[in-house]
């Protein structure tokens, strides 16, 4: 909860306050001046003075209530956004970064932020952020409008930072926000559009609808935006939310699945899959939970030291991603994730460049499509259209960790060093706490002969990535002893996961044989690390050996710059 003081200044009571007493003053001065040159009585004064002192409480109250300032006059302050969470802390250089650019931005480009849980519980948090993220794909499907994606808008969740800093820092004219107040079967919305350079409001609206009507009032927001933003509307664009259910429990379901499987730990995706499965219990039509079902599958599979029970999961996920787009072959979310199992665990490259070639028809202008576009170009040795579309991911999502860290490996990869620290330095900004980050930024210094400033940005990692970095570091400087000791720690604690880290460190250190036997491990165990062999630094003085075109072989790799239709 902000403070009351926070709130007051916020509200700009302080200023209101302020300004009226200047001006009270001011009233009664002239008045005292002015009276005796009309002959007026002296209770005419006291009448003024005990005006302007009654007056005074009652423009405190009407500034908690109303903005106001001298240019724009009295206006409606947003009802219940002194309990909205502002902003999840963006890294102070990336605000300043952003903040210096010269170039305006389109009129027509917005961030939705996420809306505040005003519910007397304080545990419909999911909720709030949902209807947010489901309007802002709304608004995503319109080209006209720049919409920025979810994981750079919702970072300013939980943190007073400026609107105008925000419009900079993503480069949009307007902001987005709102707060949910959920109570049994009834919603109370409230919404506003602000323009980010001055705070000031383009829109504003509550919405009292029953649980029975959330689409309909998105669709209600989202034109209404639209319409502030003076978008025109083409004859065949329709905007609709694709994860409609008739089912009001099942869309909870749903929400909450989305909500705990971002946290990313185990249990969480363990949480997520359940809440998924009673999704489509309650709607065996709905399509959106069966992705996400599926996504939720892949990910504990992810977390299997048996590697039957692993590719039990992994089917079960190709199972209800089939069936997501058999129920729904309009919605992209299946064909997402069914590319991901089709390029990660079955090798099925041509078959996910398919998928996520359909995906990105079907939405254009999702980040989450463009990057998983992105990484399937990579494994099919498309590498230069592969840097071109996450690319546009950094620009359009600029505080997604993930699409700076894909972009800078890719960038490492091509030998492109220098962009590649940049990109790889602002993914560590973003999410400091990145063991795979710092592996990858070390292992760009390993590669420029750099090895004490690896080892330094290594051992700041946490296993495994730690051991294999030192491993490697250690050998390029001479320390044989503590090498050998990191990669014995790797190949006893690890092996089951982390066999192409393994491989990455015997290849470094000239043990080719025991590279390709770490290989055959992740072959058995379908380790999702294949599918980027082709482009893995580390990896390339294995190419002139018999073995590794085998081994492409085996993985049933597509000649390099292969294409959907050659499936």
């Amino acid at each position: 909860m902000v403070s009351v003081f926070s709130e007051l200044k916020r509200r700009h009571v302080y200023r209101t306050a302020a300004f009226y007493a200047a001006a009270g003053w001011l009233l009664v001065q002239v008045a005292t001046q002015v009276a005796p040159y009309f002959d007026l009585p002296n209770w005419t004064i006291r009448l003024v003075i005990v005006a302007v002192v009654a007056g005074f409480p009652i423009a405190v109250l009407l500034s908690w209530h109303y903005e106001w300032s001298p240019s724009t006059g009295w206006r409606r302050e947003f009802d219940g956004s002194s309990e909205k969470p502002r902003a999840t802390a963006t890294p102070d250089s990336l605000l300043q970064d952003d903040a210096g650019s010269a170039e305006a931005p389109s009129d027509q480009s917005i961030a939705v932020l996420s809306f505040a849980d005003l519910s007397q519980a304080k545990d419909q948090e999911y909720f709030s952020d949902g209807l947010a993220e489901e309007l802002l794909n709304l608004l995503a499907q319109l080209p006209q409008l720049r919409v920025v994606a979810r994981t750079s808008s919702f970072s300013f969740k939980g943190k007073d930072v400026d609107a105008a800093a925000i419009g900079k820092a993503l480069k949009v004219a307007t902001l987005l926000e709102g707060s949910v107040r959920k109570h049994g079967n009834t919603l109370r919305i409230n919404t506003q559009l602000i323009r980010a350079v001055d705070n000031s409001h383009l829109w504003s609206q509550t919405y009292d609808r029953e649980l029975t009507d959330v689409f309909k009032v998105q669709d209600e927001i989202a034109h209404a935006v639209v319409e502030a933003l003076k978008v025109k509307l083409l004859p065949e664009q329709q905007l609709t939310n694709p994860h409609r259910t008739d089912n009001t429990s099942a869309h909870d379901q749903y929400l909450l699945g989305q909500d705990v499987f971002r946290r990313g730990r185990y249990e969480d995706f363990r949480h997520a899959m359940a809440a998924f499965q009673r999704a489509v219990e309650l709607d065996p039509a709905y399509a959106a939970a069966y992705a996400g079902l599926a996504h939720a599958q892949n990910a504990v599979a992810d977390f299997c030291d048996d590697c039957e029970r692993r590719a039990e999961l992994q089917m079960q996920a190709l199972t209800s991603a089939d069936r997501a787009i058999a129920i729904a072959p309009e919605l992209a979310d299946g064909y997402v994730i069914r590319g991901r199992l089709r390029s990660r665990n079955l090798w099925n490259w041509l078959g996910a460049l398919q998928d996520l070639e359909r995906a990105l028809e079907l939405e254009p202008n999702s980040s989450e499509v463009r990057l998983q576009y992105g990484f399937v170009l990579q494994y099919v040795d498309r590498v230069s259209e592969s840097l071109a579309i996450t690319k546009t991911v950094t620009e359009d999502d600029p505080l997604s960790w993930l699409a700076w860290f894909f972009y800078g490996a890719l960038l490492r990869d091509t030998g492109k060093m220098a962009d590649a620290r940049i990109a790889l330095q602002r993914a560590l900004d973003l999410n400091p706490e990145s063991s795979w980050i710092r592996y990858v930024l070390g292992g760009l210094d390993l590669l420029e002969g750099k090895a004490e400033a690896a080892l330094a940005i290594f051992l700041q990692a946490g296993a495994p990535y730690r051991q294999a970095g030192i491993a490697m570091a250690e050998h390029s400087l001479g320390h044989e002893t503590e090498s050998a000791q990191a990669l014995a720690e790797l190949e006893t604690k690890y092996a089951n996961g982390f066999s192409i880290q393994i491989a990455d460190v015997q290849t470094w250190r000239g043990n080719h044989d025991a590279a390709f036997a770490a290989l055959e491990s992740a072959c058995t165990q379908t380790d999702s690390g294949l599918a980027r062999i082709r482009t893995n630094g580390f990896l390339f003085p294995l190419r002139g050996d018999p073995r590794y075109a085998a081994l492409l072989d085996r993985l049933a790799f597509p000649p390099a710059g292969a294409t959907a239709a050659d499936a």
